[in-house]
């Protein structure tokens, strides 16, 4: 078992909850909307506390029974008062639910409606993970000084790059989420949707149907919400995303703002475009990124209890729950937590592993050869055996099976002689060559084990063309820029640090047809004939952040969790 997967809980102190009888609830309030539809409410109030500051959160995953621990509800008992209310379309309330559209209209308007309210105490604060936590971005820079705090999970500001992954379409969670919003209104939806439908959408994505058929293929019906991801994928021009991305008012938002994100999370790379878009408008916010994927549930406890430290001391007053520095981070490997002052961590070194020829790699200059080659067959696509998943687990897996394949080109470098620490953003610089147009690349960054054992890191891909692909002399090779996840990762002395370069990773991305046409309805496929160049003039590199241990960084003594059964991977 890798040692990253054994996490410390944050020394963080919670004070007592008020009383035995810890609340009361009041169900379905009314909250008119100004189209005339109503949406429902739910109000939890502490017990013996008069106008306690209030809690907002908006949720399409219900109001009640297990997503009421999810919904905020363990804040009540410490003396705020929360309301909860189920977006439009969702779980009683009017409307038809129009995924990310209706977000800032119907947020703004319950925003009025609670300053209203009698027992409003003046001031309140934003929570969630992942859509909730979205909807409150939706409405952060415009909610007014009332908003005193939010605390997000797992979200961004912006789903829009998340379901075009470095301009490929994020098959597998733009399915599953679609699939899983639509069989959670039926009956016991809600407690069997979760269970279903990554499986379903992964079947469906295998078929060989084209994109367009999936939804069918997975649901039994048409669903709007993964037709319009499909029809906008690159039609910005038609301002489908003009009232669903919120990133450009992230520095607007006044409130003192804490976000949880995970290594393995789907969101987590514009995540940390919110917090520096927060940070470039003066701003401090909180930042805390453990071993996490988004339905991981170890990173639940941790949501509770940095969030009532941030809510008491924006909300109360008492900032005694608060940690000195405003980051910290895990680093798998090390198993242990680091605390930072900003991020990416400071003094860190942008260092480039060049790309050898015989899959060698290291920091040392190549040397002239010819580049590596590879064929890609979308019709069979190189799969992805591991990296984040909306559902399931996205625990680090074994990749020695994909390892295998001729299709991915891998890279490994000497054993090390002295630990590797990874910490903040990594990319990739490589020279390409394709006899396709319109081809994808992806890479991979693994850890190898002196057992031959190759977990995944981090991995990210570019679809070209693309912006990012800048034309080098007249032979066709173009230079591009590949953005992985961000990863806070040791590779510990002894272990090796190996690349993969590759030009599928389905399902999760859809594989590239190579013939441009329209996404939704392309069926006929054709092969990719890869070059990677890696000589004098063309050093292709994956580009490291490395950090030295230093007085940057204060490294609270871990306390160990029982070790999980790693998940199996999928086959190659």
């Amino acid at each position: 078992m890798a040692p990253w997967d054994r996490l410390p809980t944050p020394p963080i102190k919670l004070p007592r909850p008020r009383g035995l009888a810890p609340y009361t609830v009041r169900r379905d309030l009314p909250v008119p909307m100004p189209d005339g539809v109503t949406l429902l409410a739910d109000r939890y109030v502490p017990f013996g506390v008069e106008r306690p500051p209030t809690i907002l959160v908006r949720t399409p995953y219900g109001r009640r029974g297990p997503a009421a621990l999810a919904n905020g509800l363990p804040f009540v008992p410490f003396g705020f008062q929360l309301v909860v209310q189920s977006v439009r379309g969702t779980s009683g309330s009017g409307g038809e639910f129009d995924p990310l559209g209706r977000e800032r209209d119907d947020g703004l308007a319950t925003v009025e409606w609670l300053k209203r309210q009698p027992w409003f105490h003046g001031t309140f604060g934003a929570f969630g993970p992942s859509y909730l936590g979205y909807a409150a971005w939706a409405i952060a820079a415009a909610a007014g000084p009332e908003l005193k705090a939010m605390s997000l999970q797992i979200t961004a500001s912006s789903f829009r790059d998340a379901a075009y992954v470095g301009g490929s379409f994020a098959l597998e969670s733009a399915l599953t989420w679609t699939d899983l919003t639509h069989r959670q209104r039926r009956p016991l939806g809600m407690l069997t949707a979760p269970l279903t439908s990554r499986r379903r959408a992964v079947r469906a994505a295998r078929s060989g149907r084209p994109l367009s058929e999936l939804d069918v293929l997975a649901g039994g019906r048409s669903m709007r919400f993964y037709q319009d991801l499909l029809a906008n994928h690159t039609a910005a021009e038609n301002g489908y995303w003009d009232d669903r991305d919120f990133s450009g008012t992230v520095g607007d938002v006044a409130a003192p703002v804490t976000l949880l994100g995970g290594w393995y999370d789907v969101f987590l790379p514009w995540q940390l475009k919110d917090y520096l878009a927060l940070r470039a408008a003066g701003h401090t916010p909180y930042l805390t990124i453990g071993p996490w994927w988004h339905t991981d549930a170890r990173h639940g406890l941790v949501t509770i209890r940095e969030s009532l430290a941030w809510f008491r001391a924006h909300l109360l007053g008492d900032p005694s729950g608060l940690r000195r520095d405003p980051v910290r981070v895990y680093v798998t490997g090390a198993g242990e937590w680091r605390h930072y002052r900003d991020w990416p961590p400071p003094g860190t070194r942008q260092a480039a592993w060049r790309l050898h020829a015989g899959g060698g790699l290291g920091e040392d200059g190549p040397r002239d050869a010819p580049a590596s080659t590879y064929r890609f067959d979308p019709a069979r696509p190189t799969p992805a055996l591991g990296g984040p998943t909306l559902l399931g687990s996205s625990r680090p897996v074994d990749n020695r099976r994909l390892e295998r394949r001729p299709d991915v080109l891998v890279f490994t470098s000497a054993a090390l002689a002295a630990d590797l620490d990874v910490v903040g953003p990594v990319g990739a610089d490589l020279f390409v060559r394709s006899d396709r147009e319109h081809t994808d690349f992806v890479v991979r960054l693994c850890d190898v084990a002196p057992d031959g054992t190759s977990r995944n890191v981090c991995e990210g891909g570019l679809r070209l063309p693309a912006a990012a692909a800048k034309p080098v002399g007249t032979d066709g090779v173009r230079r591009i820029a590949v953005d992985l996840w961000p990863t806070g990762h040791r590779f510990p002395r002894g272990h090796r640090v190996r690349v993969h370069v590759t030009s599928g990773a389905h399902p999760k991305v859809a594989a590239n047809p190579g013939t441009g046409e329209p996404l939704a309805t392309a069926t006929r496929m054709v092969t990719a004939h890869q070059e990677v160049f890696h000589d004098p003039d063309r050093p292709s590199a994956i580009i490291l952040p490395i950090v030295e241990r230093s007085a940057e960084a204060t490294v609270p003594a871990p306390a160990e969790e029982p070790e999980e059964p790693e998940g199996p991977g999928e086959s190659a």
